[in-house]
């Protein structure tokens, strides 16, 4: 098939696509009766397990109890019997090793009887651990290679739930995945810890404003999630979309994101076909999604849930990517979750709404008089207290090559963490570190200027889409995660440092108190004067996109870790590991190893663009550039021949880009062969400075190509195309 044929057959399905299968029956089950109906929840356990079974589980769900193995069986029987009726053949433990990716280990509940036939079988033992190999996820120098052994234990705080195939169910059993020597493998490990660690320290602030009982703290969380759509016809037209997940070459576009007409515009109706699908899917699974709507950049959208546990939010945000990816197929496209698959165009984030509250309260719920609220202030303080001193470790929890390209890009938070307090709660800090707060600014309303509009209620303060960090309401968004990753690495350490501050808090109103309740509300004004006096440098209000607070944030001591390579050679200072070793929630053999392979997964990265960057330039687009040159001679001899003067001007500027082009690919070729000898952060930043500016040089000169060779030579699915055509 020649390239024309290829490419413009592409674009001919695209336009002329029909849905694969027919069109949900959706008046068939009301969306409320889909919700939980795969899910092992509160309410089937109530119905199918033994009462004193059933309260047990209730304990270490909502109390954090410790797990009774006794009650495994029961559960067992229940679960399995449930998961049976619903068509399920297998279970399997889910857990999320170090790769990113979710994994599954499958096992058949038939068993041999003996006879000739089958049972079906599924007990205690099966349910709390499962056995998977070790030695084929990363560890960073935890487990040698001969050493396989690896375990799964089961994460009774996160609901069971049946995956549902066109051939039959899976039973999910949400499982921890730690190695033999019992050290963390995944995760989910040192998210549970961090939680419990959140929780301890918590406690003992709220105990110091008179809660005797106040019931088990649990962070919150609610990610929202931006994705491209692309039809798969140009996916597999693209091999560095398929192999990288972001294209490696592409022009700009005559019309891109300019006219600002994308956001929260028109939902082409075939993408809103496979958004309602993929929430009935979330629903079946319990996942709460609430919005959806299309994003800034053409071709790009977004869906978000309510707050969850952030352990079940952490889960619930796999099964969206998973869903999201799978539900596109059915639908003719490719789901794209990359921080920025098309340069030039806007990125892709993943913002992780986060707080922390009892089952009664939420306890960054400044109410109406925050000057006045002295428990939401001491928590309100410890959070910026701990984004302060541990600003690298927040940003090594979102570093990686993928989010290099979106971080700082105008479109996303710099690298610089900061928070965003607005109006009202920097006013109320301002007159505290001044002596004491006297006032808060109050919400207004806002009239539109229309009779027949309502009057409508205006927050004491605006939001600041710029800011990495910023307060919106009851909550911190934090904006700089990337949209392909887990959640679980940011919410590890934002338990941990915020456990950290609370611990820090807790003791110093302890020591000044002595437990007289009298001296608590001195106390805290003097202990908030002294954090705000400390810590009020990673406070901003302003434009974090503009170069005056870059300038601005050196001033202040505030770090600017611009890429993957600089924050992996800060991250690993003394305090960082202390921290997270001080709360038991990733030792320091287990920080260190992680480390080591968060860098070798940047190595990895760089390198296999670097690898398909090749590849496509030498057998696709080179090709095409001489055949196009080789056109421009033909007609430029053949006006020559015919006594008349031919213009070179458009064959010399290809052939010098072809000849640049040429230069660039051998370059980079040097550059892959001459890899330093040296550790992997040596590697690390001999990728970040040579090869990935090599990389980066083809595709400027295979990009200026794109503008003159002529169309219908051009071999790969131009932006405007994919991004455009739905």
């Amino acid at each position: 098939m020649t390239v024309l044929n290829a490419r413009y057959a592409a674009v001919s399905a695209v336009t002329s696509y029909k849905p694969i299968e027919k069109p949900l029956n959706f008046t068939e089950t009301p969306s409320k009766e889909l919700f939980g109906k795969n899910v092992f929840n509160n309410a089937v356990m109530k119905a199918r397990l033994p009462k004193a079974v059933y309260k047990s589980v209730q304990r270490t769900i909502r109390n954090g109890d410790l797990l009774d193995a006794t009650v495994a069986d029961a559960v067992a029987t229940a679960m399995k019997d449930w998961a049976i009726e619903k068509g399920a053949t297998h279970y399997a433990h889910v857990f999320y090793p170090l790769t990113g990716a979710t994994a599954q280990k499958h096992d058949s509940f038939l068993s041999p009887d003996g006879d000739g036939g089958a049972i079906a079988e599924f007990s205690g033992e099966l349910l709390i651990q499962g056995e998977p190999d070790a030695s084929s996820f990363p560890s960073g120098g935890l487990r040698a290679t001969f050493e396989a052994r690896g375990y799964t234990a089961w994460d009774v705080t996160s609901p069971a739930y049946i995956l549902e195939n066109p051939n039959g169910t899976t039973l999910c059993i949400p499982t921890a995945y730690c190695s033999w020597t019992g050290e963390a493998l995944d995760k989910k490990t040192p998210l549970l810890r961090s939680m419990q660690a959140l929780n301890k320290q918590a406690q003992r602030v709220l105990k110091l404003f008179g809660q005797e009982n106040p019931g088990v703290v649990i962070p919150t969380a609610g990610a929202e999630q931006e994705y491209f759509l692309v039809d798969r016809n140009f996916f597999y037209s693209r091999p560095d979309l398929v192999v990288t997940g972001r294209t490696l070459f592409g022009a700009p576009m005559p019309k891109g994101q300019e006219a600002e007409a994308n956001y929260f515009g028109v939902i082409p109706e075939r993408v809103l076909a496979f958004m309602l699908e993929a929430e009935q899917e979330l629903y079946k699974l319990g996942v709460p999604v609430k919005t959806r709507h299309n994003e800034v950049a053409p071709g790009q959208f977004e869906v978000a849930p309510v707050f969850e546990n952030a352990n079940v939010a952490t889960d619930h945000q796999h099964l969206v990517m998973i869903t999201l990816q799978r539900v596109a197929q059915k639908y003719g496209m490719a789901c794209l979750m990359h921080e920025k698959p098309f340069a030039g165009v806007n990125g892709s984030g993943k913002h992780l709404n986060w707080s922390l509250g009892t089952s009664d309260a939420n306890l960054l719920e400044p109410g109406d008089t925050p000057h006045e609220n002295a428990q939401f202030l001491v928590f309100c303080a410890a959070v910026i207290r701990a984004v302060h001193l541990y600003s690298n470790l927040l940003r090594a929890a979102i570093a990686h090559a993928g989010n290099d390209h979106r971080l700082g890009a105008n479109e996303a938070p710099p690298a610089i963490i900061s928070i965003f307090l607005g109006e009202q709660l920097t006013d109320v800090f301002e007159q505290l570190e001044k002596g004491g707060a006297k006032s808060s600014k109050k919400p207004g309303t806002l009239k539109v200027g229309v009779d027949t509009l309502p009057t409508l209620p205006r927050h004491a303060g605006d939001r600041n889409r710029t800011s990495p960090f910023a307060f919106t309401g009851n909550k911190f968004e934090f904006r700089a995660v990337g949209s392909s990753q887990s959640i679980a690495g940011p919410l590890v350490i934002l338990n941990t440092i915020v456990a950290e501050s609370l611990d820090y808090m807790a003791s110093e109103l302890e020591a000044a108190t002595g437990g007289d309740e009298k001296k608590l509300n001195a106390a805290v004004q003097k202990l908030i004067q002294k954090v705000i006096k400390e810590h009020k440098a990673v406070i901003f209000n302003g434009d974090n996109y503009a170069e005056a607070w870059h300038k601005e944030a050196a001033k202040r001591g505030l770090p600017n870790l611009k890429n993957t390579a600089e924050v992996m050679s800060e991250v690993g200072a003394k305090a960082n590991a202390d921290v997270l070793a001080k709360y038991k929630v990733l030792s320091r053999r287990e920080f260190t190893s992680r480390n080591e392979i968060y860098t070798e997964k940047y190595v990895s990265d760089i390198t296999t663009e670097a690898y398909s960057c090749l590849e496509l330039a030498k057998t696709m687009i080179l090709p095409a550039a001489y055949r196009y040159q080789g056109e421009l001679a033909a007609t430029s001899a053949s006006l020559q021949a015919a006594g008349k003067k031919g213009d070179t001007r458009s064959l010399d500027k290809v052939s010098a880009l072809v000849s640049e082009l040429e230069d660039r690919i051998e370059a980079l070729e040097g550059a892959l062969e001459n890899e330093p000898a040296g550790n992997v952060l040596k590697h690390a930043h001999y990728f970040c400075d040579t090869v990935f500016p090599a990389t980066l040089a083809v595709r400027e000169s295979s990009d200026a190509l794109e503008e003159l060779v002529a169309d219908d030579l051009w071999p790969l699915p131009t932006y405007q195309e994919m991004l455009f055509i739905k």
